[in-house]
């Protein structure tokens, strides 16, 4: 007997539950009832093999096609999925959709859920050894040194200028190739580049400076709030817009999701997104009082909320000898080159993030009933991972990841946190809850401000800082939607309990198992 053919036969011997339309409170209630014919249930347990089989063969597609073009070296023309919302290709639910008032299907899906809670296991990941990272990224460790500028609080280091001093600094920076954004401030760049030179001798020497801290994660959990109250303390300076994306998509050639893979973005192109700030620092650094902010000691953010979770370029550029779990990760880069790095995670209940996911991702037919299907779908491709590989293995899989209907797995924070924390100590990792922001500003900001040693504000500054509206908030054609159906959420809450369990027990706060109602932001 097969495991779907098993998990239908108990559904046999179980009571099914029937929708209770005038119980909100309730939406279903447990009811006996009798066993329908055999010829009847042998139907459904054949669509249902049928539906499931159907899920792991677009898997297996998917790989084939990657695996080709891996093989091939041929990548610039693989597409990567657009957003998780538009894999309608390998994830159909078949002639006859998933019924919202039907026992079975929901007893299907809870029984899902279950079966994923018995499989979650929280291991130790190996840490790779600096010679294999430097290995996999030889021109990244040759820019960027070891040591930094020891009367700089930021990380910063001079760096020989070989080209001509009259030349176009930023000419071939990818980032002003595809962003206007991008263009534009380095029209205004260039026109002081040559002013910022140091000359020693008969050479000239760049400031150059990594971010002090990065604001990491995870979407739609008021991230742009955060990094839109942050960037109006005096000391602080970020990049031209919010999410350069390097660490985890440019690096790799990743320029939009729709489209395939284009030149990989060298980390000078990162480097030049941080020259603004520089010259702030280098002016700092050499007393020059000809500038207003240098009398300040400024610190330099990144705000990519994809660099705590998103690793699926891995499997396109490492060798996979760990049983498919990517042999590096993120951190594991930004360990090597900053390990004295600080990092700001925005959490907020998963079930409500990946409603806010599906509502800001989505294009068409966005509903309380499609993303109850979506969810359904996506827990069953979770399930089927994890029937034949790890926890990790499943979590980072792209091919999974852009399979699932809506992202699910972003929403385990506590696998991201634990690889985080397998390099970095806990006190560079300040965690923060969405719901405690949004009730109290003026605390979370103050807790970030500690956390980043900034110096202190003015009363008017503070206020201008906490007081100001809320950023990134719901649109309003998406509240008209509603909230999720009772049962989704029912479902989604049963899924990230252990996850969530973990993550309150590893922080010491059992705010983090969103026990109660949260609020939207």
């Amino acid at each position: 007997m097969t495991q779907t053919d098993y998990k239908f036969s108990l559904l046999r011997e179980r009571p099914l539950l029937l929708q209770v339309e005038d119980s909100p409170m309730n939406l279903f209630a447990l009811l006996e009832v009798k066993r329908e014919p055999q010829r009847r249930w042998s139907a459904l347990a054949c669509f249902r093999k049928a539906r499931l089989y159907g899920f792991f063969f677009g898997l297996m597609v998917m790989f084939l096609i990657m695996a080709s073009y891996i093989l091939t070296g041929d990548k610039k023309r693989l597409l990567l999925t657009p957003s998780p919302y538009h894999f309608s290709a390998l994830v159909n639910p078949g002639p006859f959709p998933f019924n919202l008032s039907s026992a079975r299907d929901y007893a299907n899906i809870k029984m899902v859920v279950k079966s994923i809670a018995s499989k979650v296991v929280f291991s130790s990941r190996p840490i790779p050894d600096r010679r294999d990272l430097v290995h996999n990224e030889p021109h990244m460790f040759s820019v960027i040194p070891r040591k930094f500028l020891p009367d700089a609080k930021n990380p910063c280091w001079y760096e020989e200028h070989s080209g001509n001093i009259t030349g176009d600094p930023y000419g071939a920076n990818l980032y002003a190739r595809y962003s206007k954004r991008f263009r534009t401030a380095f029209d205004n760049l260039r026109n002081t580049f040559r002013e910022h030179l140091y000359r020693r001798g008969n050479k000239y020497y760049r400031l150059r400076c990594l971010p002090y801290f990065y604001i990491i994660g995870q979407p739609k959990c008021g991230t742009t709030d955060l990094y839109d109250r942050l960037r109006l303390h005096p000391d602080v300076r970020f990049t031209t817009f919010k999410e350069p994306h390097w660490w985890t998509r440019k690096r790799f050639g990743i320029i939009r999701l729709s489209e395939g893979f284009h030149d990989r973005y060298p980390v000078e192109d990162y480097l030049d997104l941080f020259d603004p700030a520089a010259y702030l620092i280098q002016n700092h650094l050499q007393g020059n009082s000809s500038w207003g902010s240098s009398k300040r000691n400024i610190i330099i953010g990144e705000a990519s909320a994809s660099t705590m979770w998103d690793n699926n370029a891995w499997v396109y550029f490492y060798d996979n000898g760990t049983e498919g779990e990517p042999p590096f990760l993120i951190q594991d880069f930004v360990h090597a080159v900053q390990p004295d790095a600080r990092f700001i995670v925005m959490l907020r209940d998963p079930v409500e993030r990946l409603y806010s996911d599906y509502l800001y991702f989505g294009i068409a037919n966005k509903s309380a009933e499609d993303f109850h299907e979506k969810v359904s779908d996506s827990l069953q491709l979770f399930e089927g991972c994890l029937a034949e590989f790890s926890m990790r293995s499943c979590v980072y899989n792209t091919t999974l990841n852009n399979a699932m209907p809506v992202r699910l797995q972003v929403g385990l924070y506590i696998v991201y946190l634990l690889d985080w924390l397998t390099v970095f100590d806990r006190d560079q990792i300040l965690i923060l809850r969405l719901e405690d922001h949004a009730s109290n500003r003026k605390y979370t900001m103050h807790r970030v401000f500690d956390f980043l040693s900034l110096g202190p504000l003015t009363e008017q500054k503070e206020a201008e800082i906490t007081k100001s509206p809320a950023s990134n908030t719901r649109r309003p054609a998406d509240k008209n939607l509603g909230p999720m159906l009772s049962v989704t959420k029912e479902i989604l809450r049963d899924f990230y309990s252990p996850f969530n369990q973990k993550l309150a027990k590893v922080l010491r706060n059992e705010s983090f198992l969103w026990a109660g109602h949260s609020k939207h932001m």
